[in-house]
């Protein structure tokens, strides 16, 4: 074996097992006074111009890439999941234990105006569905959870939500609440004063209600 061709196959070596990228100066250091590393490069990328794998120099440093035309190989399109805020988790939270529910008497739980945007983004994303309407002045539209809440946190039905005494234990819920309070009890189909939705139909906000939680 000539010397480059043996010089080559200990370039090859170390740009292999390096963890970044090396520079002619690198790769020195690693080999006999006098190795033509200059040669043993060029003869190598020569050598991997047509595979799976080139040589290539990047910033004066040399390193093993996939080739171009290969790179979709390397692609993998996965879905992000999406965090939800605060707002929208507490939204959510006073969906699932009190459908169904409209958006007025989740601000007066929260404590605070909902924005558009938190139900959108529930909606959205399939976790908080539009039932009804309820059959009160206004006729307000009644939200709830769906099938995919259920599949999202491992629930069989709505039964199995944590009740108040889970919800103590977890610390996430206070430890004063009144005495009779009591653990909604959701149902699947529309209640007693809910109407059927119309085609249409759309969650109500008032343009006061349009800003950020």
């Amino acid at each position: 074996m000539s010397d480059l061709a043996e010089t080559a196959r200990r370039v090859e070596a170390l740009l292999f097992a390096a963890a970044e990228p090396l520079s002619a100066a690198d790769l020195a250091r690693r080999l006999p006074e006098g190795a033509d590393i200059g040669g043993a490069l060029m003869a190598l990328k020569g050598l991997y111009a047509d595979r799976g794998i080139n040589l290539v120099c990047v910033a004066e440093r040399w390193r093993f890439q996939t080739a171009e035309d290969l790179a979709f190989l390397m692609t993998e399109e996965r879905e992000e999941a999406r965090r939800l805020s605060k707002a929208a988790q507490e939204t959510l939270a006073i969906i699932a234990y009190h459908q169904p529910v409209t958006r007025a008497e989740i601000e007066s739980i929260r404590g605070v105006q909902v924005s558009r945007g938190t139900i959108d983004v529930l909606l959205e994303i399939g976790l908080v569905r539009m039932r009804g309407r309820r059959r009160t002045p206004g006729r307000p539209v009644t939200l709830g959870t769906t099938d995919a809440f259920l599949e999202h946190y491992g629930l069989a039905r709505l039964a199995d939500l944590p009740g108040v005494q889970e919800m103590k234990a977890l610390g996430l819920l206070s430890l004063d609440i009144p005495a009779d309070f009591n653990m909604p009890n959701p149902m699947a189909g529309l209640s007693e004063d809910e109407d059927p939705l119309e085609p249409g139909d759309a969650p109500e906000f008032h343009q006061d209600y349009l800003s950020e939680d």
